[in-house]
Protein backbone atom coordinates (compact mmCIF):
# COMPACT_ATOMS: atom_id res chain seq x y z
CA UNK A 1 0.00 0.00 0.00
CA UNK A 2 1.31 3.46 -0.93
CA UNK A 3 1.70 5.75 2.05
CA UNK A 4 0.43 9.31 1.61
CA UNK A 5 2.40 11.72 3.79
CA UNK A 6 0.51 14.61 5.38
CA UNK A 7 0.84 17.80 3.37
CA UNK A 8 2.16 16.03 0.26
CA UNK A 9 0.40 16.25 -3.07
CA UNK A 10 -1.76 13.16 -3.75
CA UNK A 11 -0.39 11.02 -6.57
CA UNK A 12 -2.11 8.90 -9.18
CA UNK A 13 -0.56 5.85 -7.55
CA UNK A 14 -2.26 6.81 -4.28
CA UNK A 15 -5.59 7.14 -6.08
CA UNK A 16 -5.13 3.70 -7.66
CA UNK A 17 -4.24 2.15 -4.30
CA UNK A 18 -7.24 3.76 -2.56
CA UNK A 19 -9.57 2.53 -5.33
CA UNK A 20 -8.00 -0.93 -5.48
CA UNK A 21 -7.23 -0.71 -9.20
CA UNK A 22 -4.12 -0.55 -11.36
CA UNK A 23 -2.43 2.74 -12.13
CA UNK A 24 -3.38 2.36 -15.81
CA UNK A 25 -7.05 2.01 -14.90
CA UNK A 26 -6.92 5.05 -12.63
CA UNK A 27 -5.20 7.03 -15.40
CA UNK A 28 -7.88 6.13 -17.95
CA UNK A 29 -10.64 7.33 -15.62
CA UNK A 30 -8.87 10.56 -14.64
CA UNK A 31 -8.03 11.43 -18.26
CA UNK A 32 -11.51 10.71 -19.58
CA UNK A 33 -10.66 7.46 -21.32
CA UNK A 34 -13.04 4.62 -22.09
CA UNK A 35 -13.12 0.90 -21.40
CA UNK A 36 -13.37 1.01 -17.60
CA UNK A 37 -16.34 -0.76 -16.04
CA UNK A 38 -18.68 1.69 -14.25
CA UNK A 39 -18.18 0.22 -10.73
CA UNK A 40 -14.40 0.59 -11.03
CA UNK A 41 -14.71 4.08 -12.51
CA UNK A 42 -16.90 5.08 -9.57
CA UNK A 43 -14.27 3.79 -7.13
CA UNK A 44 -11.58 5.85 -8.86
CA UNK A 45 -13.71 9.00 -8.81
CA UNK A 46 -14.44 8.53 -5.12
CA UNK A 47 -10.72 8.09 -4.42
CA UNK A 48 -9.94 11.27 -6.37
CA UNK A 49 -12.47 13.18 -4.28
CA UNK A 50 -11.38 11.72 -0.95
CA UNK A 51 -7.69 12.38 -1.58
CA UNK A 52 -8.17 15.74 -3.27
CA UNK A 53 -6.14 14.55 -6.24
CA UNK A 54 -5.44 17.14 -8.96
CA UNK A 55 -4.04 15.77 -12.27
CA UNK A 56 -0.62 17.00 -13.29
CA UNK A 57 -1.30 19.23 -16.28
CA UNK A 58 1.96 18.56 -18.09
CA UNK A 59 1.63 14.80 -17.73
CA UNK A 60 -2.00 14.90 -18.77
CA UNK A 61 -1.10 16.86 -21.89
CA UNK A 62 1.41 14.18 -22.87
CA UNK A 63 -1.29 11.53 -22.57
CA UNK A 64 -4.20 13.35 -24.21
CA UNK A 65 -2.24 15.71 -26.52
CA UNK A 66 -4.69 18.40 -25.42
CA UNK A 67 -3.87 21.46 -23.34
CA UNK A 68 -7.43 22.35 -22.33
CA UNK A 69 -6.86 25.95 -23.44
CA UNK A 70 -7.98 28.11 -26.37
CA UNK A 71 -6.41 31.38 -27.52
CA UNK A 72 -8.62 34.41 -28.22
CA UNK A 73 -6.79 36.83 -30.50
CA UNK A 74 -7.98 40.41 -31.09
CA UNK A 75 -5.83 42.55 -33.42
CA UNK A 76 -6.94 45.88 -32.00
CA UNK A 77 -5.25 48.39 -29.67
CA UNK A 78 -5.66 47.54 -26.00
CA UNK A 79 -7.40 50.84 -25.26
CA UNK A 80 -10.13 50.04 -27.76
CA UNK A 81 -10.65 46.47 -26.55
CA UNK A 82 -11.26 47.62 -22.98
CA UNK A 83 -13.41 50.62 -23.89
CA UNK A 84 -15.67 49.13 -26.59
CA UNK A 85 -18.52 47.00 -25.14
CA UNK A 86 -18.59 44.95 -28.36
CA UNK A 87 -15.42 43.15 -27.35
CA UNK A 88 -16.53 42.42 -23.79
CA UNK A 89 -19.83 40.98 -25.04
CA UNK A 90 -18.12 38.68 -27.54
CA UNK A 91 -15.49 37.57 -25.03
CA UNK A 92 -18.27 36.89 -22.52
CA UNK A 93 -19.96 34.53 -24.96
CA UNK A 94 -16.69 32.77 -25.77
CA UNK A 95 -15.78 32.43 -22.09
CA UNK A 96 -19.14 30.96 -21.12
CA UNK A 97 -18.97 28.33 -23.83
CA UNK A 98 -15.37 27.39 -23.05
CA UNK A 99 -16.14 27.22 -19.32
CA UNK A 100 -19.02 24.86 -20.02
CA UNK A 101 -16.48 22.55 -21.70
CA UNK A 102 -13.86 22.89 -18.93
CA UNK A 103 -11.55 24.83 -21.26
CA UNK A 104 -9.38 27.81 -20.34
CA UNK A 105 -9.46 31.10 -22.29
CA UNK A 106 -6.07 32.69 -23.04
CA UNK A 107 -6.38 36.29 -24.28
CA UNK A 108 -3.70 37.43 -26.75
CA UNK A 109 -3.64 41.14 -27.63
CA UNK A 110 -2.02 42.71 -30.68
CA UNK A 111 -0.70 46.23 -30.06
CA UNK A 112 1.53 46.41 -33.11
CA UNK A 113 3.17 44.46 -35.96
CA UNK A 114 5.90 43.16 -33.67
CA UNK A 115 3.35 41.19 -31.65
CA UNK A 116 2.60 38.79 -34.50
CA UNK A 117 5.97 37.03 -34.18
CA UNK A 118 5.27 36.47 -30.49
CA UNK A 119 1.80 35.10 -31.24
CA UNK A 120 3.14 32.83 -33.99
CA UNK A 121 5.71 31.37 -31.58
CA UNK A 122 3.04 30.88 -28.93
CA UNK A 123 0.67 29.07 -31.28
CA UNK A 124 3.45 26.92 -32.73
CA UNK A 125 4.58 26.01 -29.21
CA UNK A 126 1.51 23.87 -28.57
CA UNK A 127 0.25 25.92 -25.64
CA UNK A 128 -3.37 25.90 -26.86
CA UNK A 129 -5.64 23.50 -28.71
CA UNK A 130 -7.10 26.12 -31.05
CA UNK A 131 -7.67 29.81 -31.62
CA UNK A 132 -10.57 32.23 -31.98
CA UNK A 133 -9.86 35.52 -33.75
CA UNK A 134 -12.14 38.45 -34.46
CA UNK A 135 -12.07 42.09 -35.59
CA UNK A 136 -9.52 41.22 -38.27
CA UNK A 137 -8.51 43.65 -41.01
CA UNK A 138 -7.98 42.65 -44.64
CA UNK A 139 -4.16 42.78 -44.43
CA UNK A 140 -3.94 40.95 -41.11
CA UNK A 141 -1.22 38.23 -41.01
CA UNK A 142 -3.13 36.07 -38.50
CA UNK A 143 -4.80 33.77 -41.10
CA UNK A 144 -1.39 32.99 -42.63
CA UNK A 145 0.05 32.35 -39.16
CA UNK A 146 -2.81 29.97 -38.35
CA UNK A 147 -2.25 28.06 -41.60
CA UNK A 148 1.51 27.91 -41.11
CA UNK A 149 1.29 26.62 -37.54
CA UNK A 150 -1.58 24.24 -38.32
CA UNK A 151 -3.63 25.79 -35.54
CA UNK A 152 -7.40 25.07 -35.78
CA UNK A 153 -8.98 28.54 -35.95
CA UNK A 154 -12.47 29.99 -36.12
CA UNK A 155 -12.94 33.62 -37.10
CA UNK A 156 -15.46 36.20 -36.02
CA UNK A 157 -16.57 38.10 -39.11
CA UNK A 158 -16.58 37.29 -42.81
CA UNK A 159 -13.01 36.85 -44.05
CA UNK A 160 -11.76 39.68 -46.22
CA UNK A 161 -8.51 38.08 -47.31
CA UNK A 162 -8.06 36.00 -50.50
CA UNK A 163 -8.22 32.22 -50.34
CA UNK A 164 -5.65 30.39 -52.47
CA UNK A 165 -6.89 27.96 -55.15
CA UNK A 166 -7.64 24.56 -53.63
CA UNK A 167 -7.48 25.94 -50.10
CA UNK A 168 -10.31 25.06 -47.74
CA UNK A 169 -12.61 27.99 -46.90
CA UNK A 170 -12.10 29.21 -43.37
CA UNK A 171 -14.83 28.70 -40.75
CA UNK A 172 -16.37 31.89 -39.40
CA UNK A 173 -19.36 33.29 -37.55
CA UNK A 174 -20.92 36.59 -38.56
CA UNK A 175 -24.18 38.54 -38.46
CA UNK A 176 -26.25 39.46 -41.50
CA UNK A 177 -24.58 42.86 -41.76
CA UNK A 178 -25.82 43.68 -45.23
CA UNK A 179 -29.41 42.67 -44.49
CA UNK A 180 -29.37 44.58 -41.21
CA UNK A 181 -28.18 47.73 -42.96
CA UNK A 182 -30.94 47.43 -45.54
CA UNK A 183 -33.47 47.11 -42.73
CA UNK A 184 -32.15 50.27 -41.05
CA UNK A 185 -32.29 52.39 -44.23
CA UNK A 186 -35.76 51.15 -45.15
CA UNK A 187 -36.93 52.11 -41.68
CA UNK A 188 -35.66 55.66 -42.22
CA UNK A 189 -37.34 55.83 -45.61
CA UNK A 190 -40.56 54.60 -44.00
CA UNK A 191 -40.40 57.60 -41.67
CA UNK A 192 -40.49 59.87 -44.71
CA UNK A 193 -36.82 60.86 -44.57
CA UNK A 194 -35.30 61.80 -47.91
CA UNK A 195 -31.74 63.03 -47.24
CA UNK A 196 -30.19 60.00 -45.57
CA UNK A 197 -26.48 59.86 -44.75
CA UNK A 198 -24.26 56.99 -43.67
CA UNK A 199 -21.35 56.94 -41.22
CA UNK A 200 -19.39 53.90 -42.40
CA UNK A 201 -16.85 51.86 -40.50
CA UNK A 202 -13.25 51.22 -41.61
CA UNK A 203 -13.13 50.01 -45.21
CA UNK A 204 -10.59 47.30 -44.32
CA UNK A 205 -13.14 45.41 -42.21
CA UNK A 206 -15.83 43.33 -43.88
CA UNK A 207 -18.54 44.20 -41.35
CA UNK A 208 -18.17 47.85 -42.39
CA UNK A 209 -18.10 47.16 -46.13
CA UNK A 210 -21.11 44.83 -45.86
CA UNK A 211 -23.12 47.51 -44.01
CA UNK A 212 -22.06 50.11 -46.56
CA UNK A 213 -23.21 47.78 -49.33
CA UNK A 214 -26.55 47.31 -47.57
CA UNK A 215 -26.94 51.10 -47.44
CA UNK A 216 -26.29 51.30 -51.19
CA UNK A 217 -28.63 48.37 -51.89
CA UNK A 218 -31.51 50.58 -50.76
CA UNK A 219 -30.06 53.94 -51.90
CA UNK A 220 -27.99 53.20 -55.05
CA UNK A 221 -25.45 55.90 -55.76
CA UNK A 222 -26.10 57.80 -52.53
CA UNK A 223 -23.06 59.96 -51.86
CA UNK A 224 -23.69 61.16 -48.30
CA UNK A 225 -21.13 58.82 -46.75
CA UNK A 226 -18.31 59.57 -44.33
CA UNK A 227 -15.94 57.01 -42.83
CA UNK A 228 -15.36 56.51 -39.11
CA UNK A 229 -13.34 54.05 -37.04
CA UNK A 230 -16.10 52.34 -34.99
CA UNK A 231 -15.39 54.75 -32.11
CA UNK A 232 -17.56 57.48 -30.61
CA UNK A 233 -15.02 60.20 -31.41
CA UNK A 234 -14.79 59.18 -35.05
CA UNK A 235 -18.60 59.18 -35.28
CA UNK A 236 -18.74 62.72 -33.91
CA UNK A 237 -16.19 63.94 -36.45
CA UNK A 238 -17.90 62.14 -39.35
CA UNK A 239 -21.23 63.70 -38.35
CA UNK A 240 -19.66 67.16 -38.39
CA UNK A 241 -18.33 66.57 -41.92
CA UNK A 242 -21.76 65.37 -43.08
CA UNK A 243 -23.49 68.46 -41.68
CA UNK A 244 -20.91 70.70 -43.35
CA UNK A 245 -21.62 68.97 -46.68
CA UNK A 246 -25.40 68.75 -46.32
CA UNK A 247 -26.82 71.03 -43.58
CA UNK A 248 -30.40 69.92 -44.31
CA UNK A 249 -29.86 66.15 -44.04
CA UNK A 250 -32.69 64.55 -42.09
CA UNK A 251 -31.49 61.03 -41.24
CA UNK A 252 -28.29 59.13 -40.47
CA UNK A 253 -27.49 55.43 -40.38
CA UNK A 254 -24.29 54.81 -38.41
CA UNK A 255 -22.46 51.51 -38.84
CA UNK A 256 -22.24 50.91 -35.09
CA UNK A 257 -23.70 52.23 -31.85
CA UNK A 258 -20.55 53.97 -30.65
CA UNK A 259 -20.33 56.05 -33.82
CA UNK A 260 -24.07 56.76 -33.51
CA UNK A 261 -23.53 58.02 -29.97
CA UNK A 262 -20.78 60.34 -31.22
CA UNK A 263 -23.03 61.54 -34.04
CA UNK A 264 -25.75 62.26 -31.49
CA UNK A 265 -23.36 64.46 -29.55
CA UNK A 266 -22.45 66.47 -32.64
CA UNK A 267 -26.09 66.87 -33.65
CA UNK A 268 -26.89 68.25 -30.20
CA UNK A 269 -23.93 70.66 -30.39
CA UNK A 270 -25.16 71.88 -33.79
CA UNK A 271 -28.66 72.47 -32.42
CA UNK A 272 -30.33 69.57 -34.26
CA UNK A 273 -33.10 67.74 -32.46
CA UNK A 274 -33.16 63.93 -32.61
CA UNK A 275 -35.38 62.53 -33.98
CA UNK A 276 -37.47 65.61 -34.86
CA UNK A 277 -34.85 67.19 -37.15
CA UNK A 278 -32.58 64.22 -37.78
CA UNK A 279 -33.53 60.57 -37.30
CA UNK A 280 -30.66 58.34 -36.20
CA UNK A 281 -30.11 54.57 -36.38
CA UNK A 282 -27.10 52.61 -35.11
CA UNK A 283 -25.95 49.00 -35.38
CA UNK A 284 -25.15 46.43 -32.63
CA UNK A 285 -27.60 47.16 -29.77
CA UNK A 286 -24.68 47.33 -27.37
CA UNK A 287 -25.42 47.02 -23.67
CA UNK A 288 -24.69 50.26 -21.92
CA UNK A 289 -24.82 52.32 -25.12
CA UNK A 290 -28.05 51.99 -27.11
CA UNK A 291 -30.39 52.29 -24.13
CA UNK A 292 -28.43 54.96 -22.26
CA UNK A 293 -28.01 57.65 -24.92
CA UNK A 294 -30.41 60.60 -24.83
CA UNK A 295 -32.63 59.81 -26.62
CA UNK A 296 -32.13 56.00 -26.64
CA UNK A 297 -30.90 54.65 -29.97
CA UNK A 298 -32.93 52.89 -32.57
CA UNK A 299 -30.45 50.24 -33.71
CA UNK A 300 -29.95 46.98 -35.57
CA UNK A 301 -29.45 44.22 -33.04
CA UNK A 302 -26.93 41.45 -33.53
CA UNK A 303 -26.46 38.76 -30.89
CA UNK A 304 -22.82 39.52 -30.08
CA UNK A 305 -22.56 37.22 -27.07
CA UNK A 306 -24.33 34.46 -28.99
CA UNK A 307 -21.85 34.78 -31.85
CA UNK A 308 -19.00 34.37 -29.36
CA UNK A 309 -20.58 31.16 -28.08
CA UNK A 310 -21.02 29.89 -31.64
CA UNK A 311 -17.37 30.55 -32.45
CA UNK A 312 -16.23 28.55 -29.43
CA UNK A 313 -18.73 25.79 -30.20
CA UNK A 314 -17.45 25.41 -33.77
CA UNK A 315 -13.87 25.17 -32.57
CA UNK A 316 -14.61 22.65 -29.82
CA UNK A 317 -16.74 20.50 -32.10
CA UNK A 318 -13.97 20.01 -34.64
CA UNK A 319 -11.42 18.03 -32.59
CA UNK A 320 -14.20 16.02 -30.90
CA UNK A 321 -15.52 14.93 -34.29
CA UNK A 322 -12.01 13.98 -35.41
CA UNK A 323 -12.53 15.58 -38.84
CA UNK A 324 -11.45 19.17 -38.28
CA UNK A 325 -13.63 22.27 -38.06
CA UNK A 326 -16.66 22.44 -40.35
CA UNK A 327 -15.82 24.99 -43.06
CA UNK A 328 -19.36 26.26 -43.61
CA UNK A 329 -19.94 29.80 -42.28
CA UNK A 330 -22.58 30.53 -39.67
CA UNK A 331 -24.58 33.71 -40.37
CA UNK A 332 -26.83 34.91 -37.56
CA UNK A 333 -29.93 37.05 -37.96
CA UNK A 334 -30.26 40.74 -37.14
CA UNK A 335 -33.32 42.64 -35.95
CA UNK A 336 -34.29 46.31 -35.81
CA UNK A 337 -34.86 47.63 -32.30
CA UNK A 338 -36.90 50.85 -32.53
CA UNK A 339 -36.34 53.40 -29.79
CA UNK A 340 -36.71 57.18 -29.51
CA UNK A 341 -33.94 58.32 -31.86
CA UNK A 342 -35.82 57.25 -35.01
Amino acid sequence: MIEQHPGSRPTLEAVAARAGVSRATASRVVNGGVGVRPPLADKVRRAVEELGYVPNHAARTLVTRRTGAVAVIIPEPEIRIFSDPFFSEQIRGISRELTAHDTQLVLLLVEGPGDYDRIARYLAGGHVDGALAFSLHTDDPLPAIARRTGMPTVYGGRPGWPVAPGEEPVPYVDADNRGGARRAVRHLLGLGRTRIAHIAGPRDQTSATDRLQGFHDVLPGAGLVEEGAFTAGSGARAMARLLDRCPDLDAVFAANDLMASGALRTLRERGRRVPEDVALVGFDDLRGVAETTDPPLTTVRQDIEGMGRLMARLLLRGPDAGTGIPPAPVITETALVVRASA
